[in-house]
């Protein structure tokens, strides 16, 4: 989307309009765990890491064209994502 999306973000970021989460090496033992988990999808690193945010924020709403994937990963070991962009 070029370097104005970019920049736009950016801006985003320092109005602190926009959170990044960080992964912390707390997170890392369960990133594996997942990763592990879930190897015959497979879970990558992104995908691990969109786990670890949605039990920290304490939901599972998403925005994913990873629709299969997104169908079998739990967060919190056994509670559903709710993909935004498929009807309920």
């Amino acid at each position: 989307m070029g370097s104005k999306s970019q920049l736009r973000f950016l801006q985003a970021l320092d109005a602190d309009y926009v959170d990044v989460f960080q992964i912390h090496p707390k997170h890392l033992p369960h990133i594996q765990r997942l990763m592990h988990k879930y190897a015959d999808l497979p879970m990558d690193l992104a995908d691990a890491s969109l786990v670890i945010l949605a039990e920290e924020l304490g939901y599972g709403r998403i925005l994913s064209t990873d629709q299969r994937d997104f169908k079998t990963y739990r967060w919190k070991n056994h509670k559903p994502f709710q993909n935004l962009l498929l009807p309920e």
